[in-house]
């Protein structure tokens, strides 16, 4: 049964929802799809948190970022918030001064979304964005299926649209696999099964380049502590305070989700594994995260927690030679991320 969590900023009443089975106990508000919390055992059997967050609706709105969210219907910057679609160019809703972030000012972390399906082991949640919304083209109608398999927690979307739109769904959840007690996420452990990454420009839009990782401070094909290099004055890392760049996988043609990254916890031993469906991940090591806000386990600042969220090549619509992300009427967007949790 669901809970009440508070009001959204327009007033609705947003709930909060349970998933549970013998490895996890998990909960999501309707309110941005959010996972609001993930709790899991680490190598002595001790339960705790490992997701940053909040305990109502109305401290999600009021906080920077998109703690736990559904993306969409880009996730990632779109440059200069337009984009070109067959001849005609659409001007996007911008949330920072040189892009459209995360679907713009009212993306799909800020909805209401509506629950068709709730048990202990599946959560399905649907919103339709109608067209012309945050600026995109085309009715969209997205399911969001949360689902518990053992040890691993599931995302799976599904969406079709009335018209040819960009469409690339994420979710941003950050994790400390230490809990909510640990300073910051910079000795874990990070493997990421990527051999190329997407250099960007100042402002933190892709320049069209695909870098091989090889010598350079994103070579994550053997693990390294997150704040192993994060310190160097390298200009990528400088310009984005740390990570927050896209990873392009080496297995990106494999059919269903295969493994994108590994990330261990070197004290409790929590092991986070990510899966993907998807061409690449955005790894990004919370690097906005300032203090202004306080959650579970105390205010949140710099690499308090770090997030995965595997999409299409970001600001793909204003780069043809990155494959596209364009949604057309009678295809069905399907794709799925994986959680899986061990010691």
């Amino acid at each position: 049964m669901p809970l009440p969590f508070g009001r959204t900023p327009d007033g609705a009443q947003a709930s909060i929802y349970a998933l549970e089975n013998a490895d996890l106990r998990v909960r999501v508000t309707d309110y941005g799809g959010r996972i609001v919390s993930i709790e899991t055992a680490d190598a002595t059997g001790v339960s705790d948190h490992v997701v940053l967050g909040f305990d109502s609706a109305a401290e999600y709105a009021s906080s920077p970022g998109a703690f736990g969210a559904l993306l969409g219907r880009t996730a990632n910057r779109i440059g200069g918030g337009c984009f070109t679609l067959d001849g005609r160019t659409y001007h996007l809703s911008k949330n920072e001064k040189h892009a459209t972030l995360h679907g713009g000012k009212l993306g799909f972390d800020k909805v209401l979304w509506r629950v068709t399906h709730d048990d202990p082991a599946r959560l399905v949640l649907r919103h339709v964005g109608p067209d012309g919304d945050q600026g995109f083209p085309g009715e969209v109608s997205v399911a969001a299926t949360y689902r518990l398999d053992g040890a691993t927690l599931w995302l799976e979307f599904e969406a079709v649209t009335s018209q040819p739109t960009p469409l690339s769904l994420s979710a941003h959840p950050y994790f400390n696999l230490a809990g909510p007690q640990a300073r910051d996420i910079l000795d874990h452990q990070v493997e990421i099964m990527a051999d190329r990454f997407l250099p960007t420009d100042e402002h933190q839009i892709p320049t069209g380049e695909i870098y091989s990782v090889v010598g350079t401070v994103f070579d994550f094909m053997t693990a390294v502590a997150a704040g192993g290099r994060i310190r160097r004055a390298e200009r990528q890392l400088l310009w984005a305070r740390g990570y927050d760049h896209y990873f392009v996988l080496c297995d990106r043609g494999a059919a269903g989700p295969r493994p994108a990254a590994r990330v261990r916890d070197p004290h409790g031993g929590r092991v986070l594994e990510i899966l993907t469906t998807q061409p690449g991940t955005q790894f990004y090591t919370g690097n906005n995260l300032t203090g202004s806000v306080a959650g579970r386990g105390g205010t949140y600042r710099q690499s308090a927690g770090f997030a995965f969220e595997p999409q299409g090549f970001p600001d793909a619509p204003n780069h043809p030679e990155f494959p596209s992300t364009v949604l057309r009427p009678g295809e069905i967007y399907r794709h799925a991320v994986g959680y899986r949790f061990g010691c």
